[in-house]
């Protein structure tokens, strides 16, 4: 009778340390599945792409150009291409219906320049404009009755009477 819950415990605790392992095991074999071009999540929650997978490492892309070396263990999920377009660049798969041209969804599509002189000319017009707006601001403060009033010569021992 006295042995049976030390057996309950070491029972506990042996399934504890089985289901851990199972997760390890688990994370290593998604971890295997890195490859370049692979979509990722961190375990920051930072969606990237693998651009090389060395032993304990990998080279992940951030952004455009921006390259940063993360630990193996730092990956918490290695996406599918229709998932990870989904989120990162909001591509859904089941937009793409047959009745939607490939035109239509490129016309509503954002137009980004190359350069910065079209951002530019847009900053001198909005500045024109707010240069004008401002030209145009009534002032709605209260005129003070001591500026209306004549100013007098006073001195430091006058009193005012308040």
């Amino acid at each position: 009778m006295t042995l049976l819950p030390f057996i309950v415990l070491i029972g506990a605790m042996f399934l504890m340390t089985r289901s851990a392992k199972n997760k390890q095991r688990q994370a290593a074999q998604m971890r295997d599945q890195m490859g370049p071009g692979t979509g990722v999540r961190t375990i920051g929650g930072m969606y990237a792409t693998v651009k090389e997978v060395h032993e304990d490492a990998v080279l992940l892309e951030v952004a455009p150009g921006v390259h940063a070396f993360y630990a193996k263990n730092a990956v918490g999920a290695v996406l599918d291409d229709a998932e990870y377009n989904r989120i990162v660049h909001g591509i859904d798969p089941d937009d793409t219906a047959d009745d939607v041209d490939a035109d239509d969804a490129a016309d509503d599509t954002p137009v980004v320049p190359d350069d910065a002189s079209s951002l530019t000319e847009a900053e001198d017009e909005t500045a024109d404009t707010e240069a004008a707006d401002e030209d145009k601001k009534t002032d709605l403060s209260k005129p003070s009755a001591a500026a209306d009033a004549p100013k007098e010569d006073k001195r430091d021992d006058d009193a005012d009477a308040k």
